[in-house]
């Protein structure tokens, strides 16, 4: 863990067991990113709710704070890429920016965890690839977090204000 990902007013999971998180570990709540972690909550609320420039900017933020050929890289600029795609789709109508955004994310989510930070990644990966096929696939679609598909509050806007 590295000092500027270090966040212990993260809780632990809700549910489950994801990559990324031990109970042992003591400092970040378990988690061995915290501010993975924080961002992880925020940008999937803010998607699911339908906020994908708050969500994409969640994501992007963090994901600066890590060297390529991780998986917390290759993690967050995929899901960079996912929230990017939704906006193409939902805001411009734009569905082959939609595939052009999902194909990169697939290849970036590509042997990331199935459940990673409490992300569903799985179903992540399978709704994309539908989703290339058969754009309508995101229409209504919502991000797993632990076991959940839960929308945004006034704390995620907060949050993704404070990133600008």
């Amino acid at each position: 863990m590295d000092e500027h990902t270090r966040d212990p007013s993260v809780a632990p999971p809700i549910s489950g067991e994801p990559s990324g998180w031990r109970p042992d570990r003591l400092e970040s709540n378990g988690w061995e990113h915290g501010t993975l972690r924080r961002a992880v909550i925020h940008g999937v609320r803010l998607f699911n709710d339908g906020a994908y420039h708050e969500s994409h900017d969640c994501f992007e933020i963090e994901w600066y704070n890590y060297g390529s050929g991780t998986t917390e890289s290759a993690f967050l600029h995929g899901m960079v890429q996912v929230a990017a795609g939704a906006y193409k789709r939902v805001d411009f109508e734009d569905d082959d920016g939609m595939r052009s955004l999902f194909e990169t994310a697939l290849r970036y989510l590509h042997g990331v965890p199935g459940d990673y930070y409490g992300v569903d990644v799985d179903d992540v990966r399978t709704t994309l690839s539908v989703a290339l096929e058969d754009p309508t696939a995101i229409d209504g679609w919502r991000i797993e977090l632990d076991g959940d598909r839960p929308t945004a509050t006034a704390d995620s806007y907060a949050y993704a204000e404070e990133l600008e």
